[in-house]
């Protein structure tokens, strides 16, 4: 991350990205040491993802454009810094910080309810459909707080020209949402009937969103 960061950069004075990884290693630090105490088999589920990773061949394909558009992320802030793209003001700045902060805390909580959050798409041995904590309210959790991460990343990191990445990437996330909810809804008992009944996702104004 910090190569991704700092070379496009083209020098150490990108503090926007000091800052940013300094969060980020906190809260994956946090993070990793709680599941190590409490659920190590959640955090061996994490460790093995990517396109590599993936057993279903739509998901390979959706998570190699996902991989790409997770370092672009990084990268077009980067070169913006360096070429002076854009000015994003310091308070936005901050908000942006503000976002990656709170999007990490709710996959903490994500983490915390159910111990079956894989980094792939699959059904564990054992695996039940989780329907407390955020779970209760909207059916993929993961996915509304990794949005507010990934938003909030370009405004942390200083540029306007980051979000036109995120634009690029967020529609292989639906894809991704849309083909784990077929696969779930065929392979996991109860989820058909908790579809039902919750929400597929909430968008920014708070409105419950059925799929």
């Amino acid at each position: 991350m910090a190569s991704l960061l700092f070379v496009p950069a083209g020098s150490l004075s990108f503090w926007h990205a000091w800052v940013y990884l300094v969060i980020f290693f906190t809260a994956a630090a946090l993070t990793t040491n709680y599941l190590m105490k409490h659920d190590p088999a959640l955090l061996s589920r994490r460790l093995k993802g990517g396109p590599l990773a993936e057993n279903e061949p739509t998901q390979k394909i959706i998570m190699f454009f996902t991989s790409i558009g997770f370092m672009a992320l990084l990268v077009v802030p980067a070169f913006d810094f360096r070429l002076g793209w854009s000015v994003v003001p310091l308070w936005l700045v901050v908000v942006g910080d503000f976002l990656v902060v709170v999007g990490f805390y709710f996959i903490f909580l994500v983490y915390k309810e159910n111990t079956f959050t894989s980094a792939t798409i699959e059904v564990a041995e054992g695996q039940k459909v989780i329907t407390t904590g955020p779970y209760a309210k909207v059916r993929h959790p993961m996915y509304a707080s990794a949005v507010l991460y990934l938003f909030g990343t370009p405004l942390a990191l200083g540029s306007y020209w980051g979000i036109l990445t995120l634009a690029a990437t967020l529609p292989f996330l639906i894809w991704r949402l849309f083909d784990e909810e077929r696969f779930l809804a065929k392979n996991l008992p109860g989820y058909v009937d908790y579809r039902r009944r919750v929400a597929l996702a909430v968008d920014p104004w708070g409105l419950l969103i059925n799929g």
